[in-house]
């Protein structure tokens, strides 16, 4: 079989600036009644989300696994988990995508793999084995205690005793999920080969899950931080792991050759892309270092803009550092994914059309690229779980001042008068909440004035907008709680003005500022005489002749 790329092919920059859709299958489209999604059941949406307006789409892992992390545990990076298909469906989903103008990103999930893998199933039997150094085993204390102080993110120790080597291995995430060994050249050579065979499917890219976990430092005890800051899952003052300063186990210098292997690896089939998760005390320092350079990574993402903190300083304070740091780098930007609280319910918009409205166009305008995780584009709100409901490890070992992500990763809605919604005939994994049915996709299809159609209007404007797609940005200090930037390119400037309160704002604007005429409805600002009028949660985009290329000379 001959496995295809997208039409789009010759634009290998596709990526610069480049809006993502993650789709978690579990929770997609279910199509044999089993209560859980399928790559059949993305293949039959792809339709809708093309109908989106995106470049991409982003899919969880599927792989072969024991779902004790729900995929992020695999025991086979070849494999299609049963549950989801097989790799034919798979196939079917590449090609049915790119005929349809999508390319094709997968999560990858290097630093670790489950416990149930060949290689670690091989790698315990013994110290001496062919595979005795392919994850991080380490003798204990001579008391019998782990060899360092390492957290796990989802709670306890980072060290599990495993009896048949009478060694510790090293599993940052769940202890079912051993970490590889990284430091090992042939580690390093299997897990390339595991990504090329993704990439001779026709695959156009991959999210690295947490790769800055690749490689450990020397086992030492990480020091205690005297503040708890919340960011990356698991960073919370309820979790142990928040109390350290992550020294020496994630984020080494030594990671960087591996992902410059991994970057000439995916030079070798041009178009492809990459795109790095990045939990670390200084994510805005790592996402610049792993994509300085042009060898690297293409692009990364952090949880900076995924916290509880929806003030406007606290938004314009990580984007203001990360252009005075990222240089020749480029950032990925998300408010929302499978890891944190839908935006709605953490931002406190729930049902407020007019803030989401604002939130999309906020993250739209930015520089970098872009992930919306799906329902994002519904508005959707957190669901309530009972305990009993909760399948998430996470969620199970906080409760209750934690959750879990089980309550952002409910089932899609398509339609509001359908058994689940129309997710599933069976039962789901998850359950899908009344409330979400209001939302569902078949009401705010039919509705021009919903979320669902202002973010496919929004994103048809953006698409003909190369300056929000690929300028360069120059921020203004906070006004009025207005974030305005400027975004420049090829003689071009947009002036880009965002109202985050409940009251209108004016402010200075350049004489020759103009309105762009095909901007959509929710574009609702008014320029004239030198005034910018803004609505409540008002959105202004003018146009500018660029008398001041590289850097900003609006004075709002």
């Amino acid at each position: 079989m001959t496995f295809s790329r997208s039409p789009q092919g010759d634009d290998h920059d596709w990526w610069r600036g480049a809006v993502i859709y993650q789709v978690y299958p579990r929770s997609f489209q279910d199509t044999d009644g089993d209560g859980i999604g399928d790559l059949q059941g993305v293949i039959d949406k792809l339709d809708y989300i093309a109908s989106l307006n995106v470049d991409a789409i982003w899919l969880s892992p599927f792989f072969t696994s024991p779902m004790k992390d729900f995929g992020y545990d695999v025991s086979d990076y070849r494999g299609v988990d049963p549950m989801f298909g097989t790799l034919e469906d798979f196939d079917r989903l590449v090609e049915a995508a790119h005929a349809r103008g999508l390319r094709v990103t997968i999560d990858q999930v290097l630093s670790h793999s489950s416990d149930q893998h060949a290689w670690f199933q091989e790698s315990r039997q013994s110290r001496d084995n062919p595979k005795a150094d392919w994850y991080v085993w380490a003798d204990p204390k001579p008391d019998g205690a782990p060899p360092t102080n390492w957290q796990a993110i989802f709670g306890g120790s980072a060290w599990q005793w495993d009896t048949r080597r009478c060694q510790y291995y090293l599993h940052n995430f769940l202890v079912e999920q051993p970490d590889l060994n990284f430091r090992n050249s042939e580690v390093v050579e299997a897990i390339l080969g595991e990504v090329r065979f993704w990439l001779e499917r026709g695959v156009d890219g991959f999210r690295l899950d947490a790769v800055n976990f690749c490689t450990h430092g020397e086992l030492k005890d990480n020091p205690p931080r005297g503040d708890i800051q919340e960011g990356f899952i698991g960073v919370r003052p309820d979790n142990p792991y928040g109390y350290q300063r992550h020294l020496y186990d994630k984020t080494q210098p030594e990671n960087l050759a591996f992902l410059e292997r991994l970057r000439a690896l995916l030079d070798e089939y041009p178009g492809t892309t990459s795109v790095g998760e990045v939990g670390d005390d200084d994510s805005l320092g790592v996402m610049a270092e792993y994509t300085q350079g042009g060898n690297r990574l293409h692009m990364c993402y952090s949880f900076n803009l995924l916290t509880d903190k929806a003030a406007p300083a606290d938004l314009l304070a990580p984007l203001t550092e990360m252009e005075a740091r990222i240089g020749d780098g480029w950032p990925c930007w998300a408010l929302g994914n499978h890891d944190v609280t839908r935006l709605a319910s953490r931002w406190g918009a729930e049902g407020d059309a007019a803030r989401l409205r604002l939130y999309l166009a906020f993250l739209l305008t930015q520089r970098g690229s872009i992930c919306l995780y799906q329902g994002e584009e519904l508005g959707l709100t957190e669901t309530e779980l009972t305990f009993e409901q909760l399948v998430d490890p996470a969620g199970i070992t906080f409760w209750p001042s934690y959750k879990g992500r089980d309550g952002c990763r409910t089932p899609m809605p398509w339609q509001a008068d359908a058994h689940h919604g129309g997710f599933s005939t069976g039962t789901p994994w998850l359950p899908v909440p009344r409330e979400h049915l209001g939302l569902a996709v078949d009401q705010q299809d039919a509705d021009p004035d919903s979320l669902l159609n202002a973010t496919r209007a929004f994103l048809a404007f953006r698409r003909t907008q190369p300056t929000l797609v690929k300028g360069e940005v120059h921020y203004h200090p906070l006004r009025d709680d207005v974030i305005c930037l400027e975004r420049h390119h090829r003689g071009e400037r947009l002036l880009v003005a965002l109202n985050f309160t409940d009251e209108p704002r004016e402010l200075n604007a350049p004489q020759d500022a103009r309105p762009l005429d095909d901007a959509p409805a929710m574009v609702n600002g008014a320029w004239q005489a030198g005034r910018l009028t803004l609505p409540p949660f008002g959105i202004a985009i003018a146009r500018c002749p660029d008398d001041h290329p590289g850097q900003a000379s609006w004075h709002p």
